[in-house]
C-alpha cells in the first residue's frame, strides 16, 4: 500500500510547514560552515544507490525539477550524492 504525504501525521497537524511548492532558495545565513580535510586520506567512495525503474524515474523528475529551479546544478565532485 502506497503512503500518500497526506496521510503522515506531522504533514496533516502542520501544513503550514510542508508547501507544496518550494518559493525559493532560504535567505544567506550568518553562518560559515567548514569542513577541515586531512591531508593524504583518500575520499570514501561510494557506488550509486540501485533504485527500481520507477523509483529512477522519480528521482529523474525531482533532478530535473530542482535544476530547473535553480536549487541544485550538476556536478562531478567526489564528494557529491551517489544518486
Amino acid at each position: 500500500m502506497e503512503k500518500r504525504l497526506e496521510d503522515v501525521h506531522v504533514i496533516r497537524d502542520f501544513p503550514e510547514v510542508f508547501l507544496d511548492e518550494l518559493p525559493g532558495l532560504p535567505p544567506p545565513r550568518q553562518v560559515e560552515f567548514r569542513i577541515d580535510l586531512i591531508p593524504g586520506v583518500a575520499l570514501m567512495a561510494r557506488a550509486p544507490y540501485r533504485l527500481a525503474p520507477s523509483e529512477m524515474k522519480e528521482l529523474s523528475e525531482q533532478l530535473r525539477e530542482l535544476s530547473e529551479k535553480g536549487f541544485i546544478r550538476p556536478s562531478s565532485s567526489p564528494w557529491g550524492a551517489p544518486v
